[in-house]
């Protein structure tokens, strides 16, 4: 019970900060206006730290990469196997929102429309690029930003021994700007309960109705997607024989997931399930430690989800092409950037409200949801990782892989 509350302490909080400020302003109305500079002054320290704490996470990771023969090829297999089921749960978690849409329920309680509309040659060379060095920090360039990371990244990965003392600057920011963004989200059971508060003080309790029909959308999916997409993949990599054994393999780590709330901590889980499955040392001491990072299709499902909900509350329509091209980009990115942050998700959503232009007000709805599915994402999250481990072994091994002796980790 003891190791319970501490895996889920951090939700619980928040949880009850939220619920807190909700009664607070079922109770007092429009007179809990009083509490949105508490809400505004933690929304300014998050939009202040994701910027070095992004530039740091990416730049770092992608300076610190190795290179090898059989490993470039696994990591190369690797990379599209996590782009195209993220894709594929992205896509999916779509089509359930246009047939589910969230915008039924929020017709009395949208935000105030601050958004401002340009041409679409405009907006695209604005979020991939800046005119000035400085206008990277902002957050409204956070595209930009990330773009400009990936080739410090790669400047420093090719500069090798000469740029070695900057990439250990990077590592040392990524882990100093962890820290910070820790200290912050200390204080988010009162940010965020103060400025859901005020939302509730002042939209009304049409914004739970919104809530629950985004977590019954979330779930419901999740749900689908956990027996019949991770059914589907190891089916693809091993067949009947492959199908049985992923989820003959599979229950240990989706309790752990499920009982930690962490992808990390079920690294050890799948390891041991991916043993017993067959997959390959070489592929399972891969593609597993690096998927509890960035293979994310729970997160994936929650991003579509938050999106929606988001564009519904400001009046906006979720289905026009260069929406859901921007969004599915998004999704892709939040996927990569979030695992090597402590709470991560929220770095998410502060990338597609930038990219997307809404203003602050929309972060805490997008915070709220994030919270509520998060155990269900975990599990996705880290229970994926193994399937697509197999998936790997059968685009790298052949179809026979299941069939072969598991090669050791001293074959890398």
């Amino acid at each position: 019970m003891g190791n319970w509350f501490k895996n889920y302490s951090g939700i619980i909080w928040l949880l009850l900060g939220i619920i807190a400020g909700s009664i607070g302003g079922l109770i007092f109305g429009k007179q809990v206006e009083v509490l949105k500079p508490v809400g505004d002054i933690f929304l300014n320290l998050l939009f202040t730290a994701v910027i070095p704490l992004v530039f740091f996470a990416i730049s770092s990771a992608i300076a610190n990469l190795g290179t090898g023969g059989k490993i470039s090829r696994i990591m190369g297999v690797m990379c599209m196997v996590f782009l195209v089921t993220v894709l594929i749960s992205a896509c999916l978690t779509i089509v359930a929102v246009w047939i589910f849409p969230v915008h039924e329920q929020l017709t009395a309680a949208r935000l105030t429309e601050t958004i401002v509309k340009k041409p679409f040659g405009d907006q695209l060379t604005q979020l991939f690029t800046t005119s000035e060095f400085y206008e990277l920090l902002s957050r409204k360039s956070m595209l930009a930003m990330i773009i400009f990371s990936i080739l410090i990244g790669f400047a420093a990965l090719r500069s090798g021994e000469k740029g070695a003392a900057f990439g250990r600057f990077l590592l040392a920011g990524n882990e100093i700007f962890k820290q910070v963004f820790i200290l912050i989200m200390k204080l988010a059971p009162i940010g965020l309960g103060a400025y859901f508060a005020y939302q509730v003080g002042v939209f009304g309790p049409q914004l739970f109705g919104a809530y629950a029909r985004s977590l019954g959308i979330y779930y419901g999916v999740g749900a689908f997607y956990y027996v019949a997409g991770f059914s589907l993949y190891a089916f693809i990599a091993g067949g009947v024989k492959g199908f049985k054994k992923y989820w003959k393999n599979n229950l240990i780590p989706s309790a752990t997931a499920v009982g930690t709330c962490s992808s990390i901590a079920t690294i050890p889980a799948n390891m041991d399930a991916a043993k017993k499955i067959g997959i390959p040392d070489v592929i399972a001491n891969v593609t597993i430690p690096l998927g509890g990072t960035l293979h994310k299709d729970g997160s994936s499902i929650s991003s579509i989800i938050k999106m929606a909900v988001v564009f519904a509350l400001f009046g906006k329509g979720f289905n026009s092409a260069d929406v859901i091209v921007l969004a599915l980009a998004m999704t892709v990115l939040v996927s990569l950037v979030e695992g090597g942050i402590p709470n991560g998700g929220y770095v998410g959503e502060l990338l597609f409200i930038s990219a997307y232009g809404f203003p602050p007000e929309a972060l805490p709805p997008a915070m709220i949801i994030g919270t509520l599915v998060d155990p269900m994402a975990t599990l996705l999250n880290s229970t994926g990782d193994t399937a697509a481990a197999m998936l790997v072994a059968r685009f790298t091994e052949g179809r026979n892989w299941m069939e072969t002796e598991p090669q050791a980790t001293d074959s890398i």
